[in-house]
């Protein structure tokens, strides 16, 4: 017994094994796995290598964002002659990377904490003062209800802001319409803190000199950061003279892709600019439920001892800035990972070549014989078994 465990031990430690080798002369075969190879050998070095840059490490980036909308605007309405500027139109004024430019409104002047009658819009009728619970707010309704149902306009009596916002007719085409030509500036700034770099939209090409004249363009100024209000909009894909009406959404993306075993100088932005809620239809051709976009603010003022205020309904087009950055460098550990799992991969050929010889070709009988040693292992008769007999 003791024996036999040393025996066993002395094997493991001191004898190697290895697979035997069969070449096989067969055309079909080789072909197919050579085709197979080769096959592994493009993917490794054309999708894992150069596109996917399977040999780097990746680190996502940290960004920050500063704005500022410039551009004036005239209106005269109702002979009320006005300018807008971005302290009037822009929402909030801080420079954030989510913002409103308005484009469109509708103002409620001199609204004060009174009792007047529902709108009319066919939403709240009542044709009695049943129809009116005193105390109770309608989902649909501006204020709580009086109790009483007011003949003239068929609506109950409510206690709120009055008179009430009548906001059924937008104003067509819209107040700001020139806000098109408003300009958009951009500091975008971005880290990649395991390769310790710090980059700005702002490259080594963009000076002063050169801000104060452009303007971007994908082709031209594909760098320029600075950007007119239309050109976003249409570029998402939608008109400005519709979205200007209503309002919308559009997404900005900054996007970084950085190879850092070249220049830094090559690490440069790339905008895009996306459509995310506008106007439009549905598949049956209908007009989409709650189009655009809007909220609302108000401007308190007295006026001779009376809290009043003017609410303003805005429309406008709401800008979301992204960013996304990602940046690469060469590192061992990834790149004999990639290796590793190519060299594995190859082992497809090998299976799938045994399986055309072992049972699709003719003299599969033979291959396997060639392939495969068979050895028969008789029985062991112990020499106690032996003495017994004897």
């Amino acid at each position: 017994m003791k024996s036999q465990i040393k025996r066993t031990f002395s094997n493991f430690f001191f004898e190697y094994e290895t697979p035997r080798q069969v070449l096989v002369r067969n055309k079909r075969v080789a072909v197919v796995c050579r085709i197979i190879q080769m096959g592994v050998l493009a993917y490794i070095i054309g999708w894992v290598f150069m596109y996917e840059k399977g040999y780097q490490i990746v680190d996502i980036a940290i960004s920050s964002i500063f704005t500022k909308m410039k551009g004036v605007s005239f209106t005269n309405i109702s002979e009320k002659e006005r300018i807008w500027d971005a302290a009037d139109y822009v929402f909030p004024e801080q420079g954030d990377s989510s913002f409103v430019v308005m484009t469109n409104y509708i103002a409620t002047v001199g609204q004060k904490q009174d009792k007047c009658p529902e709108l009319p819009d066919g939403k709240n009728k009542c044709t009695s003062d049943a129809h009116c619970d005193e105390g109770k707010y309608k989902r649909m309704g501006n204020g709580h209800m009086t109790g009483r149902c007011i003949n003239d306009t068929s609506t109950c009596e409510i206690y709120s802001w009055c008179p009430v916002e009548d906001d059924r007719k937008i104003p067509d085409p819209p107040v700001l319409l020139t806000a098109e030509n408003y300009t958009l500036f951009i500091k975008n700034s971005i880290t990649f803190r395991q390769f310790n770099v710090v980059r700005s939209n702002l490259v080594e090409s963009v000076n002063q000199s050169y801000i104060n004249t452009c303007l971007y363009h994908p082709k031209t100024d594909p760098l320029c950061p600075i950007f007119r209000l239309g050109d976003i909009v249409e570029r998402s894909g939608f008109s400005f003279s519709e979205i200007a009406r209503v309002g919308g959404a559009i997404g900005v993306l900054i996007d970084w892709d950085c190879n850092l075993d070249l220049s830094i100088r090559h690490c440069k932005p790339k905008y895009e600019f996306y459509g995310l809620y506008g106007t439009g239809k549905n598949e049956d051709k209908e007009e989409k439920p709650s189009l655009g976009y809007n909220f609302r603010y108000a401007k308190y003022y007295v006026e001779n001892g009376v809290e009043k205020r003017t609410l303003m309904k805005v429309f406008g087009v709401r800008i979301d800035i992204i960013v996304h950055g990602r940046a690469g460098k060469f590192d061992i550990i990834p790149t004999l990972t990639a290796i590793g799992s190519g060299v594995g991969i190859f082992g497809v050929a090998t299976v799938v070549c045994d399986m055309l010889l072992l049972y699709l070709v003719s003299k599969r009988d033979f291959y396997k014989n060639m392939k495969f040693k068979h050895t028969e292992i008789g029985e062991e008769v112990s020499v106690s078994s032996m003495d017994s007999q004897c």
